[in-house]
């Protein structure tokens, strides 16, 4: 593509940039579009001929995308971000039609800031003056208890025909003690969304969306909503969701256990920060999930998870042994138990995991050793919160000597959380460094005060980085810049990235 429109570069100077004031949001109440100033179409082409050689930018290249059919077009300017879609009318006649009718996506984090009042003043004037399809249409939450009718009547709109994603999206505001139901309205969409994730609502039973099957949804995610365990249940069920490959349920309640029966579920995440009334969910089994790739709970204390059929599992996280006043996390695989870290039970190892986060408060070398034990397979390690308490020594010379011996690690990914240089984090570090044989990258993730090469060189002469067991092992320092307090999932899209423990702060 050597040439966006014609005369692209040019028209973009002259378009001016709209900030978040409210200048361009009371600008927006007149018009759908972001407000720009007139200019000179020149060199525009028909929809019927594509543009001659020569024609378009300054500099005489040819514009090969005008010369696109309208289809390819309007699924290039669907993509784009709302607002800048919008402006995508003013690049030349030739593309003066085509926002209006390409497939729409209206995100309204995209548009200016503005207040309530204002943005649902946007929002309609956008639906009134498109044509549809819907691809995404994305509002904050708030919005289904504070204006319901002004919902309703957005969602029956013919510009969010044969819509694919919608999120009532969350802004993080306080509870609300009576949460609306999500409109009716919602449900016209069921034979065409591949995405949905509901937030602050309340689904009650019997209500409409029971008995109603979504056979293209992919992807669902339950932000604090209040469901009952027998509407979850019949929510996921196989009749009502055939396709659904990633499920997130994040800190919802009014159901104390989930069971995961699925023929086609890839990806699971859990969060359960509710500290409400309602009932509390503390309990997943995965009763028979043959797809199943990754489980992530992001949760410390007081959660129990039993797998009992996942033979694809391969990404697991995060097991922690942090303490609780009413229990600690267990972990069942199997015949395989695991109270906090601790090993209960052990009578066949889990070998598919491949991907592993532990979160520890309390932690020590010996400890991780035994994991690996259970987790033969293992290739990525990520050791969050505390490698181990200033009490901890972490010695393995003398302690662990036969194994030493025949130390059959597969590790070649390993990451150290709060890395201090301190003897007890140098031995722990140390072990994997001078044993492990496959070991690729060890990263170690430092605080600022720590984050210099005076730091960085006087760690890796205490680390012996010249003994290191694999000659092709490579010893990183990075600057901890990570927020999360356990794994990178904030959304049902973030179940599909590949390593969900890399840091994404």
């Amino acid at each position: 593509m050597e040439a966006a429109a014609p005369g692209a570069k040019k028209r973009r100077a002259e378009a001016p940039e709209t900030g978040t004031s409210s200048t361009p949001a009371t600008a927006a109440t007149d018009t759908p579009t972001p407000e720009a100033t007139p200019i000179k179409k020149t060199g525009a082409h028909s929809s019927q001929e594509p543009p001659p050689p020569g024609a378009g930018g300054e500099d005489g290249s040819v514009d090969r995308i005008s010369g696109l059919p309208d289809a390819i077009l309007g699924d290039i300017i669907s993509l784009l971000p709302t607002k800048e879609a919008a402006r995508t009318q003013v690049l030349a006649s030739r593309w003066a039609h085509l926002w209006r009718a390409a497939p729409l996506n209206l995100d309204c984090r995209d548009l200016p800031e503005a207040d309530d009042e204002v943005l649902a003043g946007v929002v309609s004037r956008i639906l009134s003056a498109h044509r549809g399809p819907g691809r995404l249409f994305r509002v904050p939450a708030h919005h289904v208890h504070d204006r319901a009718a002004t919902v309703d009547a957005w969602l029956r709109s013919p510009a969010l025909d044969n819509l694919q994603e919608i999120e009532f999206c969350d802004h993080r505001r306080p509870a609300l003690e009576q949460p609306p139901t999500p409109p009716a309205s919602l449900f016209r969409f069921s034979a065409t969304l591949r995405a949905a994730t509901i937030c602050r609502c309340h689904i009650p039973d019997g209500g409409p969306v029971q008995g109603i099957r979504f056979p293209q949804l992919q992807q669902l995610g339950l932000v604090r909503v209040r469901i009952s365990e027998g509407s979850l249940h019949s929510m996921i069920s196989r009749s009502s969701f055939p396709a659904l490959e990633y499920l997130f349920l994040d800190s919802s309640h009014g159901f104390r256990c989930v069971r995961i029966n699925s023929t086609s579920l890839r990806s699971i995440g859990v969060r359960t920060d509710y500290y409400g009334q309602d009932l509390r969910f503390q309990e997943l089994v995965i009763e028979d999930a043959p797809c199943l790739e990754k489980l992530l709970c992001a949760q410390r204390v007081g959660f129990h998870v039993s797998v009992m059929a996942a033979p694809k599992l391969e990404t697991l996280g995060s097991l922690s042994n942090w303490p609780s006043k009413l229990s600690r996390s267990r972990h069942v695989f199997g015949s395989t138990v695991f109270q906090g870290l601790d090993l209960v039970s052990f009578t066949s190892a889990v070998r598919g995991v491949k991907i592993l986060s532990v979160d520890l408060l309390i932690g020590n070398l010996d400890m991780v050793i035994g994991l690996m034990k259970c987790f033969p397979c293992l290739e990525k390690l990520y050791v969050k919160g505390s490698i181990s308490g200033r009490r901890e020594k972490n010695l393995w010379r003398r302690k662990h000597r036969h194994l030493i011996q025949c130390f059959d690690s597969h590790i070649k990914t390993l990451v150290l959380e709060n890395y201090e240089g301190i003897k007890s984090h140098v031995s722990f570090a140390s072990f994997f460094l001078l044993n492990a044989r496959e070991l690729e990258l060890m990263r170690l993730e430092v605080a600022q005060k720590n984050c210099n090469e005076e730091f960085f060189a006087e760690q890796r002469v205490k680390l012996q980085v010249e003994g290191r067991a694999c000659r092709g092992a490579r010893l990183d320092f990075a600057l901890n810049r990570c927020h999360c307090r356990i794994i990178h999932i904030d959304h049902v899209h973030d179940l599909t990235i590949a390593d969900p423990f890399e840091c994404t702060c």
